[in-house]
């Protein structure tokens, strides 16, 4: 009936682990619970992670493979999951709890309560925070009330996007819809710089013209790159 119990309550993939490895794996547990993730080394955090996709085996030289491929943490934690399962010993549990990891801090970021974007320096904070992780760029719409309280925000393109292919429409009426008094807008550039394209003024312009026709603010729009921002309104780019 134990062991019966065991097998019924044991992680996907099999009997709980024992020996070695087992206590190797409450050490670490404890030493993370009591001193926090100050005293670990990014592999040994990756290492802990990955105890709860793979339950049978040591996950320290897998930590160390995919740091080795994707050259650092946020790299990892950054890539597809196409990415990850090309790397030895990753499978689709492993894959699928990296992945979740940046779309938590994500969803975390976006529903932060009492949110207040009400300067340049908060708006780059928030963008950088939500966007750095994430190697697919995305273009996001955030709209605000008269004090800066964030009321709203959507994804509204991932994958190649193209200002070009905005809809400046569906900014306008998601504006309306959540009752904004101001709306921010920001994209990233994974693999180049901060600093937005020709395209991107010319149609945050377009979408700053319709959005005053309905007596509401384009406040900003930020271009976030390798931890780094800029604001079209601080450069003079909305003027």
């Amino acid at each position: 009936m134990l062991y019966f119990c065991r097998r019924l309550f044991a992680p996907e993939g099999g009997i709980t682990m024992g020996g070695i490895h087992e206590g190797h794996r409450a050490r670490m547990r404890t030493k993370l619970m009591e001193s926090g993730e100050r005293v670990f080394a990014d592999h040994e955090l990756l290492e802990v992670l990955l105890y709860y996709a793979i339950p049978r085996r040591d996950t320290n030289e897998l930590a160390h493979r995919l740091l080795e491929q994707f050259g650092s943490l946020q790299g990892v934690l950054s890539a597809s999951a196409q990415e990850l399962a090309c790397v030895k010993g990753v499978g689709e549990y492993a894959a699928a709890l990296i992945k979740l990891v940046p779309i938590l801090q994500r969803r975390a970021a976006r529903s932060a309560k009492e949110q207040i974007l009400n300067s340049v320096d908060k708006c780059g904070a928030y963008f950088t925070a939500l966007l750095s992780g994430s190697r697919r760029e995305m273009l996001w719409q955030v709209c605000l009330d008269g004090k800066g309280k964030v009321l709203s925000s959507r994804c509204l393109a991932e994958g190649d996007v193209s200002m070009a292919a905005v809809s400046v429409r569906q900014v306008v009426e998601y504006a309306l819809h959540a009752g904004a008094v101001g709306v921010v807008l920001a994209h990233n550039h994974p693999s180049g710089v901060a600093l937005p394209s020709r395209e991107d003024i010319g149609t945050t312009r377009l979408i700053r013209d319709a959005l005053r026709t309905m007596n509401i603010q384009l406040v900003d729009h930020i271009v976030v790159a390798d931890g780094d921002f800029v604001s079209m309104a601080a450069s003079g780019m909305l003027i």
